[in-house]
């Protein structure tokens, strides 16, 4: 119930059903929890990443960005105080990633939803409040980075 309700998950591979509009990819997991107010709240969370124009295309109509950014609206849909977001730019060019960076950063700066960021990219992680860094499952650095610098948790 925990992770229905309070945590939403962004996947590399984006994880879209192909045969549904981008509206409908949002409100699936609602299906399976709070299901009040569906269809306004997965317009609310495309508009939210800027995809609202989108709503009926479904993934193959869009680039992998615009794919990427309906995952976040489909985890943010459920309004969610965590987001886990597992590689968000490993499929991405870098015009795409920065795009994505800057959503993710704005939900945990203006929003205040915490953000944990799995990646491999320095350049990424270089981009957040905090860099723990493991190695066959054991925490092997945990730092601070500069809050100047500062993006997501």
């Amino acid at each position: 119930e925990i992770r229905n309700r309070k945590i939403g998950f962004v996947f590399q591979t984006y994880n879209l059903l192909p045969r549904l509009t981008a509206l409908a990819n949002v409100q699936l997991p609602m299906l399976y929890g709070n299901g009040n107010n569906a269809k306004e709240r997965a317009l609310d969370a495309l508009d939210r990443v800027g995809l609202a124009d989108r709503a009926s295309h479904r993934p193959a109509e869009l680039s992998g960005g615009q794919q990427q950014r309906v995952g976040i609206a489909r985890a943010l849909a459920k309004q969610p105080s965590l987001l886990l977001a597992d590689e968000p730019t490993g499929n991405l060019d870098s015009g795409s990633s920065e795009e994505i960076l800057t959503i993710l950063k704005g939900l945990n700066r203006d929003e205040g939803i915490t953000v944990i960021i799995v990646t491999h990219e320095a350049d990424i992680a270089s981009q957040t409040h905090r860099i723990i860094s493991m190695r066959d499952g054991v925490v092997v650095n945990d730092k601070n980075v500069v809050a100047d610098q500062g993006g997501s948790e």
